[in-house]
């Protein structure tokens, strides 16, 4: 039998992916350099605020792609510690260990608090995600607990829902100095946990909060405006983007808009109306 001319390449390949899976990383993504450099745009004097951004276009964008490795990789791939773990509540706390007291990117060398690993039911069938922490959420450690997570949570009640029925998480689980955008290297460490999250509870659908959200989850660089209202996927689940709650408390006309792209949400759930 001919010997794998790849052989010791395959090695050298499991033997890295091994060392990814001990820092908890299971996950793997390949980014296109050619969608990683920054667009050219004036920044105001001030720190940006994540309630502007739905007024911007974002200085950074990450195309991303979740690869398959191949069948003598998959052999050596070590199973993620919470499969088997019946009890979903347990596989969060495992996924919530495994993450520990992160130090995958620069991030926690960067004033934040703590990790905000996300909150709610772990059998909700319904899961939103925004952009990352704010100064309220790295200081209580809870996804949206300031001024636009109240208006997050009316939403919710308007639903006929209560907070504690649905799951709430960010794209990046620490706060970025200035609330500036993450960078792709921060997500590229952090969504492997959202995945995770979001494979254990098993949402129905998934709402994206806000320009940075949507895009990132969706690869894409359309504008939260042509982006809101249509249904997408993000990895087999129905996504709603629509407008981050900050975005409407500066712009409460809005929430028209975004009140119809609940009620489509509320529909594929099976809510009344």
């Amino acid at each position: 039998m001919p010997q794998d001319p790849y052989l010791d390449l395959k090695r050298a390949l499991a033997a890295r992916i091994g060392y990814y899976n001990e820092l908890g990383i299971y996950d793997f993504y390949r980014r296109e350099a050619t969608s990683l450099q920054p667009e050219v745009q004036n920044l105001p004097e001030s720190v940006i605020q994540p309630e502007q951004r739905e007024e911007m276009s974002p200085r950074r964008t990450v195309v991303a792609v979740r690869t398959t490795p191949n069948d003598s990789v998959l052999e050596v791939i070590s199973n993620r510690p919470e499969c088997g773990v019946n009890d979903p509540v347990k596989a969060l706390k495992i996924i919530r260990e495994d993450l520990g007291d992160c130090t995958r990117c620069v991030l926690h060398k960067q004033g934040r608090k703590q990790i905000v690993f996300g909150v709610g039911d772990p059998k909700a069938e319904l899961m939103f995600i925004g952009e990352a922490p704010g100064a309220d959420e790295d200081q209580q450690g809870e996804p949206f607990v300031g001024r636009a997570g109240q208006l997050l949570n009316n939403m919710i009640k308007a639903m006929g829902l209560e907070r504690e029925r649905v799951y709430i998480a960010n794209i990046i689980k620490c706060r970025p100095p200035q609330n500036r955008n993450p960078e792709p290297d921060e997500i590229a460490s952090c969504e492997p946990f959202l995945v995770r999250q979001l494979e254990l509870i098993g949402p129905k659908v998934i709402v994206a909060l806000g320009t940075f959200a949507a895009q990132t989850l969706l690869r894409t660089r359309t504008p939260i405006t042509r982006l809101r209202g249509v249904w997408a996927d993000y990895h087999g689940i129905p996504l709603m983007p629509t407008f981050h709650p900050a975005y409407l408390l500066r712009n409460p006309a809005e929430k028209r808009v975004v009140w119809q792209d609940i009620q489509q949400v509320m529909e594929a759930l099976g809510l009344p109306r």
